[in-house]
């Protein structure tokens, strides 16, 4: 990436062009939580996602994207993941690393995050999808993507994910 300025979501959109990953973009209404917007999910193919943005007591940041109906513990995650205790992050923080807002934090915020202060964290359950859903970076939006795209995307910026099973809590080794 040549580019220096963060990515929007026609620059994220262009970025996925660019390296061969071929998506489909879904236009709706402003979604801000997972309960909201299911008859949008309804009509789109593929995992759905829910995505959280955490800072953990020693200051390293995290993004953990997991299937839209996992249940994810955070009192027990940070000990699956060897991290110190996790809360949510800061919207500033989330702009200032991602270049996104509450509400359009994705995986694909990752771009922006030039200096790789964010660990990954990636649900077993998406891993494993054959199409997977984020928000291009504005939660206007849906993007579909197939599972060697969000490889692809995540090879090119650079960046190795945590696979963790939520259903075990439990890492599991990448799947291939």
């Amino acid at each position: 990436m040549t580019d220096e300025r963060a990515k929007d979501r026609d620059g994220l959109l262009a970025f996925l062009a660019e390296i061969g990953v071929e998506v489909v973009t879904h236009e709706h209404p402003a979604v801000f939580r997972v309960e909201e917007g299911e008859e949008i999910k309804a009509r789109i193919p593929g995992a759905h996602t829910k995505n959280l943005f955490l800072k953990d007591a020693k200051d390293q940041l995290w993004l953990v994207s997991a299937e839209g109906h996992a249940q994810i513990d955070l009192k027990r995650l940070h000990h699956v993941i060897g991290s110190a205790r996790l809360s949510f992050g800061s919207p500033v923080l989330m702009a200032q690393t991602l270049g996104v807002a509450p509400g359009s934090v994705t995986a694909f915020g990752l771009v922006n995050d030039r200096e790789r202060r964010v660990r990954f964290v990636l649900d077993r359950t998406l891993a494993e999808a054959e199409q997977v859903n984020f928000h291009p970076l504005t939660n206007t939006a849906t993007t579909t993507v197939p599972r060697e795209g969000l490889r692809r995307f995540l090879a090119a910026i650079g960046v190795e994910p945590m696979v963790v099973d939520f259903e075990a809590m439990a890492v599991v080794q990448p799947v291939r």
